[in-house]
């Protein structure tokens, strides 16, 4: 390891560090009355995003039958299964769901610009006979859980060899936007008109669905490596250049352009939705072969949540999870940072030695949480949670045994909510006022001891629970933008 590097390594672990000292706990952010008569700050816990993937891009997660063994296009059938999905991912404290709904330049709903995808009806271009993703909004909704509409950019289709023809193209697609490399057909990253394109699909969805999230993975310029033989972009190059002459600069401005316009769509037409992106492990391979920048797209304000893809093992020697997760906490500047998890290499075969033990991922959470960035993490993907492979998902079941609120990301749109007032327990019952407002949920924290970080008992939309243990309870009000009130002064019960 050269001296430059070491410097480097040192200085983000010197830096985590003092951070993780400054964090401390679960988070000191809201009050109570002190002993002394005076005021004391009640420690709530760290509030966390627990996201899944849940893939449809060849029917990966869904829709498949309730047991994920059989591509389905029965519309009944697709509907239970997905309720049924979800069912496990709530039973299991997952709170949020990343679900692709554009993954071959398909869509799944009534698109002007994209064709049906034909892993929702079988065929490309053929209607299923319902509005699948507005279904799915609504059924994950109803259970208290995010949407994230999870998009991929430039991909429009793939194909084994060049000796394979690809799908026709949308009748809206102009074939000049196209490149075809041998393996995989992509949207000109180059082009102003692609650019706007993908602006225009954004608001598309932002704008007639009430999704929580636009999220996009890592699939930006495409890898040679996947990709086979590439056509060459020089005469684009020559084109577009202006005043580059580095023709790898000019291809991370590309996708820079993009970035910030879906970034500037999503904020002008619904500034509510967040944006997020998933890259991969290393932020190298990021900007020197995908030419995804992501340190600038973060630290320009680009991306309100970072989800980086570390599904590598602790210590593993090119790409160790500890080392990136101290990267991505340096290189997330104001970006929310949640973290990816491999859930889908847990006791399968093919795995390192790291992932035949569910050690693994309790220790990759223990880095996390003494990071002073991580607000989370994302399992890939759904299916993986179902099997259960080594026991993993009795061992996430654990992580995940206490509730937990979604961080607050992106831009304040809702009016802030305010301290519940008139809080009374009456027997078991604890009661407060309703609020005025849309949308306004309350969360009740329990205290065994005031001097020590509480539990969140559950959130909920009435102005009432039923509380069993003796020791302290306290509520607080929260928005749709997950913005918390001050808490309520802790009551006791005994």
């Amino acid at each position: 390891m050269n001296k430059i590097y070491s410097f480097f390594v040192l200085l983000i672990a010197t830096s985590l560090f003092l951070e993780s000292c400054k964090k401390g706990g679960g988070g000191i952010d809201e009050v109570g009355p002190g002993p002394d008569g005076g005021q004391k700050e009640l420690i709530l816990p760290q509030k966390e995003m627990r996201g899944a993937w849940i893939a449809t891009v060849w029917a990966l997660d869904w829709p498949r039958t309730a047991d994920f063994q059989d591509v389905t296009y029965d519309v009944t059938i697709q509907k239970e299964s997905y309720k049924a999905m979800l069912d496990m991912l709530k039973s299991k404290g997952f709170n949020t769901v990343f679900v692709q709904v554009r993954g071959m330049g398909d869509a799944f709903y009534n698109s002007s610009y994209e064709p049906w995808s034909a892993s929702i009806s079988g065929v490309r271009g053929k209607d299923p006979g319902y509005d699948a993703l507005q279904f799915m909004i609504d059924e994950a909704h109803s259970r208290g859980l995010e949407f994230h509409a999870w998009i991929n950019p430039y991909r429009i289709s793939t194909r084994a060899s060049a000796a394979s023809v690809y799908p026709a193209l949308h009748s809206s697609v102009d074939p000049s936007w196209v490149v075809d490399h041998e393996k995989i057909r992509i949207y000109n990253p180059a082009l102003p008109a692609v650019r706007q394109r993908l602006a225009d699909i954004v608001k598309d969805i932002v704008t007639k669905y009430n999704v929580d999230g636009l999220h996009m993975d890592d699939y930006f310029y495409p890898d040679p490596a996947s990709a086979g033989v590439m056509k060459a972009d020089d005469t684009d190059f020559q084109q577009y250049k202006g005043s580059f002459t580095d023709i790898k600069a000019w291809r991370r401005d590309n996708v820079d352009k993009a970035i910030q316009l879906i970034f500037n769509t999503i904020k002008d037409n619904k500034p509510q939705v967040v944006f997020s992106i998933s890259p991969a492990a290393s932020k190298d391979y990021n900007y020197n072969t995908l030419y995804a920048d992501l340190g600038k797209w973060c630290k320009e304000g680009w991306v309100d949540i970072l989800i980086p893809q570390l599904y590598q093992e602790i210590g593993n020697s090119a790409n160790d999870y500890k080392l990136n997760l101290a990267i991505w906490s340096q290189y997330s500047y104001n970006a929310r940072l949640v973290i990816g998890h491999a859930l889908y290499k847990f006791g399968v075969q093919e795995s390192p030695q790291a992932f035949q033990s569910t050690q693994e991922l309790v220790n990759q959470f223990e880095l996390s949480k003494k990071n002073a960035k991580a607000v989370g993490s994302v399992m890939y993907s759904a299916r993986d949670v179902y099997y259960n492979r080594k026991g993993i998902t009795d061992q996430l079941s654990q992580l995940y045994s206490h509730k937990a609120i979604i961080p607050f990301a992106g831009r304040q749109v809702a009016a802030p909510s305010t301290t519940p007032a008139n809080v009374v327990l009456s027997g078991n019952e604890l009661s407060w006022a309703t609020q005025s407002g849309s949308n306004i949920r309350y969360a009740i924290y329990y205290f065994a001891d005031l001097e020590k970080e509480g539990t969140l008992i559950d959130v909920v939309t009435s102005n009432k629970v039923n509380v069993a243990e003796n020791g302290y309870y306290s509520v607080t009000s929260l928005n749709v933008d997950h913005l918390e009130s001050k808490p309520s002064s802790p009551i006791r019960k005994q």
